[in-house]
């Protein structure tokens, strides 16, 4: 590509984040999103068995998610073939012990949503046959939660950036980053040559920190956690069953495609990589759900991992940093990226172009301070 083509919009990694703001960006100027992968969504967006469930995250990410959900009842026309969202239900169980937990949980989803059930012990079992009988004292029945087609909506995303006219560059590893010489050129040094951007969106996932650090940009405290799940043989029946798990979240379990996702819900810290599931991980997971139902997991059909980055409040970033003029940072998604996609990609588009956050967002809750990099305890 030529040191010529000067975008207006450089955007750094194309998975979920990156596409969705590619999406809102591409109507008001030059976009060109760069990817290392030979794919875009290659790392955490490509494995993700994500469900919208919008009592799901800290306070702004549910803001997020719920602001989300016209988009994704209502995408606009042409933009995927099928719907985005299949009902599905999340079900959060729990033991005598944990009785308060359940209470805490029952308040949150209530606080989102008006779609919320307090199941009792039999209720629980008739939704999930397959749940032991000791100790089980009911459950949060969450009615609204649902499957997402995540291949969908990043491909709409990308598809709809296209049409508005934003370029797609893969194979393109980010070596260096420096400043032209008027300070308004960011050059972008890759694997296939120099990249001239007016503004950098670093939507890089795991690898945000390592932007920033090529950057100039202080880090973020940027933590990537890994994340197992596997599938196994599913009994007759189990389609219908909502995503279950226990309410203190040791493991979680979500029909798939005629088998059945189990995961240990793990979330630990490891440097940014092609990440790997642990066999220790699909043990402690196969152990516990043997324990809390009566599967039989002889032998998991498929195994593998993906990376969730968190920063230290759990929460967004999302705002130009505090000291390097024109450096945009959309990290630290967390495990909440895709079903909180079409809110959070629209309200950084704006931010990045130097406005407020949507008022049919903002009546949500959003808020850039809150999102900003320069908010306190991000790092």
């Amino acid at each position: 590509m030529s040191d010529q083509a000067r975008v207006d919009y450089l955007i750094i990694g194309a998975g979920i984040a990156g596409a969705s703001i590619a999406y809102w960006l591409a109507r008001h100027g030059s976009v060109l999103l760069v990817e290392r992968e030979s794919q875009p969504g290659y790392h955490s967006t490509g494995r993700s068995a994500a469900l919208y469930m919008e009592s799901y995250g800290p306070p702004q990410v549910r803001a997020l998610t719920c602001a989300s959900r016209a988009f994704f009842d209502h995408p606009p026309e042409g933009f995927a073939e099928h719907p985005l969202l299949t009902p599905r239900g999340a079900l959060f169980f729990a033991n005598s012990a944990q009785r308060a937990q359940l209470d805490e949980h029952e308040a949150l989803v209530r606080s989102v949503s008006d779609k919320v059930q307090r199941l009792d012990a039999q209720q629980t079992r008739a939704m999930v046959p397959v749940l032991r009988d000791e100790d089980l004292i009911g459950a949060v029945y969450e009615e609204d939660a649902s499957d997402i087609d995540v291949h969908a909506l990043h491909q709409g995303f990308l598809r709809g950036a296209r049409a508005a006219g934003a370029r797609v560059l893969c194979h393109a590893e980010v070596q260096a980053i420096t400043r032209g010489e008027d300070s308004q050129t960011w050059r972008v040094h890759t694997s296939q040559g120099e990249l001239l951007g007016g503004v950098i969106v670093n939507a890089a996932g795991a690898w945000a920190d390592e932007i920033g650090r090529l950057a100039g940009a202080a880090p973020i405290g940027l933590q990537p956690k890994r994340r197992s799940a596997f599938t196994f043989a599913a009994p007759a029946g189990s389609e219908h069953w909502p995503m279950f798990m226990p309410v203190d979240e040791a493991f979680y379990i979500k029909p798939d495609a005629g088998l059945l996702l189990g995961s240990p819900a793990n979330a630990d810290p490891v440097p940014p990589q092609d990440v790997q599931a642990e066999e220790l991980d699909i043990a402690i997971a196969i152990d516990h759900i043997q324990n809390a139902t009566t599967l039989e997991i002889r032998r998991p059909a498929h195994v593998w991992a993906g990376l969730r980055s968190f920063v230290a409040d759990g929460s967004f970033v999302g705002g130009y940093d505090r000291e390097l003029p024109g450096f945009f940072w959309a990290a630290g998604q967390g495990g909440y990226g895709i079903q909180s996609a079409p809110a959070a990609g629209e309200t950084y588009a704006a931010l990045v172009r130097g406005e407020p956050v949507p008022a049919h967002i903002a009546r949500f809750g959003v808020e850039a301070g809150a999102l900003s990099p320069g908010r306190t305890d991000v790092s």
